[in-house]
């Protein structure tokens, strides 16, 4: 795909671009297809079946029900909406809930959020691969415990978790299992029901949609209170009109993920793998996290010695992600390295590439030789 000012993006974990197909489906909602679909004339019900459609498309991707999606302004809402809710309704079973410290900080967050108003968290660890341990899942699972919440693959490794183990385990216990599956929709098969999910999020503008969507699966028989008030939209869930051009938008993309998911891992990861194969040629340098269960965009790299912010900052027609979290003035190393035993000098040396369908083979090349040649070039710290 050509970017402007002839970029090569390899952050599509960060974002990605709209396929052109998405942006075709959501255009005549932005123009002559306006009307509003809570509407009882004619106008508005079209609307409202376009929305039935796209609600269909998503619950399809997943191997849900079209009653069983919420839609949402993407994974960070679905995220505060599902944790807070199933800490409300379920209080009278416990207060306790099940996370792991490399989750994604929409779950942090509110897991401290939580913590602060009485309830009980336990952070997993997790091992050098970035894998939790099952048996420490096991020995923390409680009569208490309403909720264990995993993150399908993390988004700064890749790295995928034993998920229909941990909903399993969870379900012995009679807590609820969710899981934060934002960047593993429309990159791998899932079929919630099959998996034991009970609670998943997604996000549209990590798979070729828009920014401002998303979608929230609530397992049929799991009770969540109004988070939004003023209207009783979205199974009463989340009141206000609904977003209707983003939610076609993201229908279409889960259309075109279910028939094309195959093709497109098949494609990447050969360029993936060329990638990484020739950056770790480079002298010290390695893959972070479990190369055996990992999704097939990523390589997350560390180049040990250098900055990974002076590298990212010199790769001027490059785009790709340190992980690192900067607050103000304040840069911290990436707490998922961390978490998995890296010191902070390796941390700050990782620089993570997440491809996508729209890469090429050619811009794969450039990229090993920019950062090969930069690398020759830089000052190593240590």
């Amino acid at each position: 795909m050509n970017y402007k000012h002839n970029i090569s993006y390899l952050d599509y974990n960060a974002t990605t671009p709209i396929d052109p197909r998405v942006l075709d489906a959501m255009l005549p909602f932005l123009k002559e297809n306006f009307a509003n679909p809570s509407s009882t004339h004619h106008f508005g019900k079209t609307i409202n079946e376009a929305i039935k459609s796209a609600r269909t498309q998503v619950a399809d991707l997943i191997g849900a029900t079209d009653k069983e999606i919420i839609f949402t302004s993407g994974s960070t809402e679905a995220i505060n909406i599902a944790l807070k809710g199933v800490a409300e309704n379920y209080s009278e079973k416990g207060k306790h809930i099940i996370t792991v410290s490399t989750e994604h900080k929409a779950v942090l967050d509110t897991c401290n959020y939580l913590e602060n108003r009485g309830y009980e968290v336990t952070y997993l660890s997790v091992q050098k691969n970035g894998l939790i341990d099952l048996e420490e899942l096991k020995k923390s699972l409680r009569s208490d415990t309403i909720l264990v919440c995993v993150m399908f693959v993390n988004n700064e490794t890749g790295v995928i978790q034993p998920i229909q183990e941990i909903a399993l385990l969870t379900h012995e216990v009679g807590a609820l299992f969710m899981t934060d599956a934002t960047q593993a929709i429309g990159k791998i098969d899932i079929n919630a029901g099959k998996i034991g999910i009970d609670i998943l999020c997604l996000s549209g503008h990590k798979m070729y949609a828009p920014k401002g969507i998303g979608a929230l699966y609530v397992k049929k028989g799991i009770k969540l209170p109004a988070y939004t008030h003023g209207g009783g939209h979205e199974n009463g869930l989340r009141s206000g009109t609904l977003n209707v051009p983003s939610i076609i938008a993201l229908g279409r993309a889960c259309e075109i993920a279910e028939q094309e998911i195959q093709q497109d891992a098949e494609r990447i990861v050969s360029l993936r793998n060329e990638l990484e194969n020739e950056l770790l040629k480079i002298p010290d340098t390695f893959v972070n996290g479990s190369t055996e269960n990992r999704i097939h965009n990523v390589s997350n790299i560390c180049f040990k010695g250098f900055d990974a912010n002076v590298l990212i900052g010199r790769m001027k027609n490059v785009a790709v992600s340190n992980g690192s979290a900067c607050t103000s003035a304040i840069v911290e190393p990436s707490y998922v390295l961390t978490a998995m035993g890296l010191s902070d000098d390796d941390a700050f040396a990782s620089i993570r590439f997440s491809l996508g369908k729209f890469n090429t083979k050619e811009e794969i090349k450039l990229v090993v030789k920019i950062v090969s040649e930069l690398i020759k070039t830089s000052f190593r710290y240590a």
